[in-house]
């Protein structure tokens, strides 16, 4: 019997603060899990400004990505969870230098109460796998 899912585990990424897998391969995709912007060497959430979160959120799926052997320049959607849409402008910088060649994925931002530990922005992603 063939299994139709696959979980990923990223060594690269930080470990996840719940019961679930960094990421799931299934039909030619990738679903990653959300990223909190969470140090992979120290286990410390980044307290820095909503930019440096979501940078340090990028670099956790890009870490998720290489695990399975695909890129974050494979990703097909990403969405961005935000606790204060008054630092869209920020966090859209500092994205937009993760995806430079003017073929972004689509995104969603999602305007929410609170993230856990404390966090300001979360990250998650689906990638498309090459055949």
């Amino acid at each position: 019997m063939t299994h139709h899912r696959h979980a990923v585990t990223a060594p690269r990424a930080p470990g996840a603060v719940g019961p679930y897998s960094h990421a799931v391969r299934s039909g030619g995709l990738l679903f990653c899990s959300g990223q909190l912007p969470i140090d992979p060497d120290s286990g410390e959430l980044v307290t820095g400004t909503p930019g440096e979160q979501v940078t340090r959120c990028l670099h956790n799926l890009e870490a998720v990505c290489a695990a399975a052997g695909a890129s974050l320049a494979d990703a097909v959607r990403l969405t961005i969870y935000v606790t204060d849409m008054g630092a869209f402008v920020e966090i859209n910088d500092a994205y937009g230098r993760f995806f430079p060649e003017g073929d972004p994925p689509a995104r969603v931002a999602v305007g929410v109460a609170a993230l856990p530990l404390g966090a300001e922005v979360e990250v998650d992603a689906i990638v498309a796998l090459e055949a």
